[in-house]
């Protein structure tokens, strides 16, 4: 399951995706979290002290390295080079799964205890002085939305991206990447704006939206959500002094997480595990494509050099079928 967390920033998105991570972790079943937001402040919200997270491998540093094991022997993708962020799989392409060992893993993903229990943990890579006036930080993400395209994944394994703040995902195809998105929003007019603008963006590509009210502290704060986001809102979260601890970096053991939000996290995992069923894997090829041909069209086919509508293969469907995935190399 593929699940976004995205607001404002200052909402607690990081956060409360963190603590997503952490509980679905505890239930033993698979996760890879991937920090594309700019501030890159996943890791330590998982744990890592500040060397740590300094350490981790940029996704956007390793991209030919991505390109060229996801091309495989696709005969429509003539080499890496020609690949863009909103390349789709095709027949010969190799695609990813959550547990596997692969080449992308290997120089991207590094594991992370948490309580015991060990995640992949994905970075896109700081926005770093040297790309001032020669690059955008969507190029940065442009890694994490070709892995996603190549994505397989099934019930009970997950990847839950904290993605870049505000609604900056609309940039490119990669908000339609997801099962269920997270929508974290305060219960102020600023802490909703971000929620109007990806509802009225999303709705005609058939996002699963759900509101998670952060910083919740009274009935007046849970009535003004209600009423500015109604049907929406799907659970909040109150002030906790674990995260506060944690954030001072004096961190308790997970099960000591206050009761209520342990049952909102609980209820985050049945809605992201109940998106299973409304699944339609043609559909989200179809929008992967339409993406990937505006995307050629705007500015790939200029870049590249070739006519990249050619890359789409009208006959693939992406699915957990494990025959569409190419040969492994040896």
């Amino acid at each position: 399951m593929k699940i976004a967390f995205v607001g404002k920033g200052g909402s607690g998105k990081t956060t409360l995706s963190s603590l997503f991570i952490r509980h679905l972790a505890t239930t033993d079943v698979p996760v890879i979290a991937v920090d594309a937001d700019i501030n890159q402040h996943l890791g330590a919200a998982l744990g890592l002290d500040e060397s740590q997270a300094a350490a981790l491998p940029a996704m956007g540093a390793h991209l030919p390295l991505i390109k060229d094991y996801l091309r495989g022997t696709n005969p429509r993708i003539a080499s890496a080079d020609t690949m863009i962020k909103t390349t789709p799989p095709g027949a010969g392409s190799r695609l990813l799964r959550v547990v596997e060992d692969n080449p992308v893993y290997a120089a991207c993903a590094r594991d992370v205890r948490l309580d015991g229990h060990a995640v992949r943990l994905m970075a896109t890579g700081p926005f770093t002085e040297s790309d001032l006036g020669v690059a955008c930080y969507h190029s940065k993400v442009g890694a994490v939305e070709l892995c996603l395209n190549h994505l397989v994944d099934g019930r009970e394994e997950y990847v839950v991206v904290d993605m870049t703040a505000g609604s900056d995902s609309f940039a490119s195809g990669m908000f339609t990447r997801f099962d269920v998105t997270f929508l974290v929003a305060e219960p102020t007019r600023k802490g909703i704006a971000v929620y109007r603008q990806y509802k009225e963006y999303a709705r005609d590509f058939g996002v699963r939206l759900k509101v998670v009210g952060n910083k919740v502290q009274g009935p007046d704060d849970l009535a003004f959500l209600r009423d500015q986001v109604g049907d929406d809102l799907l659970v909040t979260f109150g002030q906790s002094d674990w995260v506060r601890a944690m954030e001072k970096g004096r961190p308790a053991p997970f099960v000591e997480l206050e009761g209520a939000n342990q049952e909102a996290l609980r209820t985050l995992h049945t809605t992201a595990d109940a998106a299973y069923e409304g699944r339609d894997w043609e559909r989200y090829t179809q929008q992967m494509v339409h993406f990937h041909l505006k995307n050629a069209e705007s500015w790939g086919n200029g870049k590249t050099g070739a006519d990249l509508t050619d890359q789409v293969d009208p006959g693939f469907v992406l699915s957990e079928a494990p025959a569409t995935a190419a040969p492994q190399p040896a």
